[in-house]
């Protein structure tokens, strides 16, 4: 079987080569991002392998389908950025559904204890031997309200770190962990209660722009955000308004609404023409990582070994496990898959 992979780095190479040691497939890996002109390099290929920038809307549904292709495997959770609706019946797509919601939680906490207690100020400080305190201030996690928007297995590994900081926990999420014993409320409610608000949902039609004006509005004075999910659920534009009169305190992005054209790259030596991400950068109290989260030893490893069990399912017609469709990954819709079969059958 043969797969163009997209958009690889050093470190995607390194791990989908050594998976690949037990399956002997042939890999075609390109740095390039998967695009509507990039999609021919695919010519021939069984699958393409994407991640959670390429760009995979109709018209590079309709390359691929022409050049051959029959599987878009992707190595990551999210799929936003697949047009689902118009993949269905014309290609397969799966996915790696969790790989280690380990290492999102501990960087969403990483990142939020960098921002209180500006520990990458203090770095930069003593490493020009400059030791005063002055501007360092931080507060006590413990005690402090956090709230938690979605609560699947990241959120809750999230809400799992908190509670041992000893902090109390508000839940919203419109599908509940059954069986837990987590505080659910309204949204409303949590905005207006917590001190401390940390997104871990992913990104859909009904959540886009999650926190805007309005929402950011409801915020406690001073109150902290940290997003490790997708950018678009923050409204840039309304954070730089909520940062600028306060009513934000600070802010942690792993993620950016318009990330693609600059995260995983190196634009040390450019001009960044993106005036929001550069305001946001501007600001002593927002962090900005680049899509990070995700990136342990353990993540990758189970990405490729996840990533490469769905290629040898498909390959053995097998059903495929970790395949989605704009059924099945809309609550409520009715999908072949639901009754042990594929979400359609390819003609």
């Amino acid at each position: 079987m043969k797969i163009t992979i997209f958009d690889t780095k050093p470190y995607d190479r390194q791990y989908l080569e050594k998976e690949n040691e037990s399956y002997g497939y042939e890999l075609k890996f390109l740095e390039s991002r998967l695009t509507p002109d990039t999609a021919r390099l695919a010519e021939g290929s069984d699958a393409v392998c994407a991640f959670v920038n390429d760009d995979i809307g109709s018209d590079t549904i309709d390359a691929l389908v022409k050049s051959g292709v029959r599987l878009i495997a992707m190595r990551c959770a999210g799929f936003n950025n697949v047009d689902m609706r118009y993949a269905y019946g014309k290609i397969h797509v799966v996915r790696v559904p969790k790989y280690s919601p380990y290492a999102i939680a501990e960087h969403a906490i990483a990142m939020l204890l960098t921002l209180n207690r500006k520990t990458h100020r203090a770095y930069i400080r003593t490493r020009d031997h400059n030791f005063s305190l002055n501007g360092l201030l931080g507060f006590d996690l413990h005690g402090k309200t956090v709230g938690v928007i979605g609560t699947g297995q990241i959120g809750r590994c999230f809400i799992d770190i908190c509670r041992g900081f000893g902090m109390h926990v508000l839940a919203f999420d419109p599908y509940p962990a059954s069986g837990s014993d987590y505080e659910y409320v309204e949204l409303e409610e949590l905005l207006k209660k917590s001190d401390i608000i940390s997104l871990h949902c992913p990104l859909t039609p009904q959540n886009f722009h999650l926190l805007n004006a309005k929402t950011l509005a409801l915020l406690k004075p001073g109150a902290v955000i940290v997003n490790t999910s997708r950018g678009a659920l923050i409204d840039t534009e309304a954070l730089i308004e909520a940062l600028k009169d306060g009513r934000v305190g600070g802010a942690a992005l792993d993620v950016y609404e318009e990330e693609s054209e600059v995260f995983f790259e190196d634009c040390s030596d450019q001009i960044i023409r993106d005036d929001l991400l550069m305001r946001l950068i501007g600001f002593n109290n927002v962090i900005i990582t680049s899509h990070q989260a995700f990136f342990t030893r353990e993540a990758l490893s189970k990405i490729a070994e996840v990533t490469f069990n769905n290629l040898r399912q498909f390959k053995e017609h097998a059903l495929l496990e970790n395949e989605i469709c704009y059924r099945c990954s809309e609550f409520g819709k009715s999908c072949h898959k639901q009754k042990g079969q594929p979400c359609f059958v390819l003609s």
